[in-house]
């Protein structure tokens, strides 16, 4: 298994480089070494997946961590100023092993679904496999200066992809993505560089994460949980984890910062929407997991009622928006707003089965959203159209599409058997069993769960029942049922959204352990 992670993390990267040097004409080409490139990691995270110690337990972070590869990367003496050691530092535990398989499995399905890209297929396909990498790098760095590099390295193909490959409106969606995630990184940015200054590896200052989830402070340091000092009125330790909050809370999205999301996903081409919701959003929610809560527990149960409010609101705001919503890709993003609220809820529960909840949510709605806005694109690439009043009926006309929408219109909404009920049941579990929170943050949150039914349902009734109807009359010839490389794209997430449904433990026996440990970093906090 050595440097099988950094195979899977870097070998996107050097078929990238490769593909400078090929013709701008080979568009079969391109899109074939990127299905390869994404197919290896594919099979190697599975390899990596396989061969994981799911009862791996140790009395510290670093014991936890698994297929560690650790190198000096950067290292230099700025004189009285101090060194600088930056390190090539990477692993996984029980909660990213999974991500990372997810995040290999995401970006094939949107490899297939870029499969008619044709228009400026070199530089589409290049970008697509920086964007790989970075995803990939987000969930297996364990240097905060590595983890903040892939962080905004992510940034720049999204930019592209969806301001050169997406709809009419596609500038202003993507600066405004770039601007809102740009924001969000210099809030991460001034943490990451007060953690390196209080934060030491034997006599040095380091970005190990492994050191900063353990808790080794230089004594006195501006984060020293035992430090006096106050900033605004307020301990840095505070100011860091709301400036974490913010960044990571950007990404996610969560109200109040969530309308690049939106305009991102309606103007971004379907394969970029794919990778968007399954897997960008999925960082954010890591990034308050593994850092903000990771390394300010104390902080993490002093606001937790601050961070269940903002999730609270995301559940209700993003689920009346998308109820509000005439078009079928804008409903979906604002339901990935509404769902990834449910994540906040359950990180703010501090408890372990809404730890669980929230991770496994993360996951499942990595298999839910990317079937949804495939299930959006199939009408789209057909019509040129998503206004759900422009069509009726489709159930007698495309019967294997209606089945796909079904299942996954049905897993959304939280139906029993489906992953989708499991997440959220286990949230909902862990925010009334809290004893940090309100009980009336887990009713208002069970209230979601009504309103996510009410616009999929909705939904179902306008498109797919009643009398056949489509607007245009030139629209017609092409409503034709799925293709054969559109099921190839929804069986497997099919199979996945049933299997967890109904065998949770196949993901929740490799986080058990790592949710184990991360609750006991706050029972001593806690009353």
């Amino acid at each position: 298994m050595e440097n099988t992670l950094s195979y899977i993390f870097l070998f996107p990267l050097l078929v990238a480089f490769g593909m400078l040097f090929i013709p701008v004409d080979r568009w079969r080409l391109f899109r074939q070494l990127s299905f390869a490139a994404v197919a290896i990691q594919l099979v190697l995270s599975m390899v990596l997946m396989v061969n994981f110690d799911q009862s791996l337990t140790s009395t510290n972070w670093n014991g936890l961590f698994q297929f560690t590869e650790q190198m000096d990367w950067i290292s230099m003496s700025l004189g009285s100023i101090g060194n600088i050691k930056i390190q090539y530092f990477i692993g996984v535990d029980g909660i990213s092993m999974p991500l990372v398989c997810l995040s290999t499995f995401v970006l094939l399905i949107g490899v297939i679904s870029s499969w008619n890209i044709r228009e400026k297929a070199k530089g589409y396909f290049i970008l697509y496999l920086v964007l790989s990498s970075s995803i990939i790098g987000c969930f297996i760095a364990l240097d905060f200066f590595l983890f903040y590099l892939c962080f905004e390295f992510m940034l720049l193909p999204m930019f592209f992809l969806i301001g050169i490959w997406g709809g009419k409106n596609r500038s202003y969606a993507s600066i405004k993505f770039f601007l809102y995630t740009l924001l969000g990184s210099l809030f991460i940015l001034v943490v990451m560089i007060g953690l390196y200054l209080s934060v030491i590896d034997g006599d040095s200052n380091t970005f190990s994460l492994v050191q900063m989830l353990d808790g080794n402070y230089r004594s006195g340091s501006v984060l020293d949980p035992g430090s006096s000092e106050l900033i605004f009125g307020y301990s840095a330790r505070v100011l860091a984890f709301i400036f974490l909050i913010i960044g990571f809370g950007i990404k996610l999205p969560a109200v109040p910062v969530h309308t690049w999301l939106p305009d991102a996903h309606v103007e971004a081409p379907t394969p970029i929407s794919v990778v968007l919701a399954g897997l960008l959003l999925k960082v954010g929610a890591f990034g308050l997991l593994r850092i903000a809560y990771g390394i300010f527990p104390d902080i993490a149960v002093e606001y937790a009622g601050f961070v269940a409010i903002i999730g609270v609101l995301s559940i209700i705001y993003g689920g009346l928006n998308a109820l509000a919503q005439r078009d079928l890709k804008r409903m979906v993003a604002y339901s990935s707003v509404s769902h990834m609220g449910f994540v906040l809820v359950g990180l703010a529960s501090i408890t372990a089965i809404g730890f669980s909840g929230s991770f496994f949510h993360m996951v499942s709605h990595g298999l839910i959203s990317p079937a949804l806005f495939l299930i959006a694109g199939v009408i789209y690439d057909r019509t040129g159209n998503r206004q759900m009043e422009n069509f009726s009926g489709l159930a007698g006309k495309m019967p294997v599409y209606t089945f796909f929408m079904a299942i996954f219109f049905f897993a959304g909404l939280g139906l029993p058997g489906l992953s989708g009920f499991v997440g959220e049941l286990m949230v909902l579990m862990g925010a009334f069993g809290s004893s940090q929170l309100s009980l009336w943050i887990g009713i208002i949150a069970s209230t979601g769960i009504a309103i996510s039914a009410a616009y999929f349902l909705w939904t179902i009734q306008r498109m797919f029942y009643g009398k056949y109807f489509v607007r245009e009359s030139g629209w017609e010839q092409n409503m034709i049922d799925l293709t054969i490389r559109e099921k190839l794209m929804l069986i497997p997430l099919t199979i996945l959204v049933i299997l967890l449904g109904v065998f949770p433990r196949l993901l929740l026996d490799y986080s058990n352990e790592t949710i184990t440990f991360f609750i006991d970093q706050f029972s001593r906090y806690q009353p």
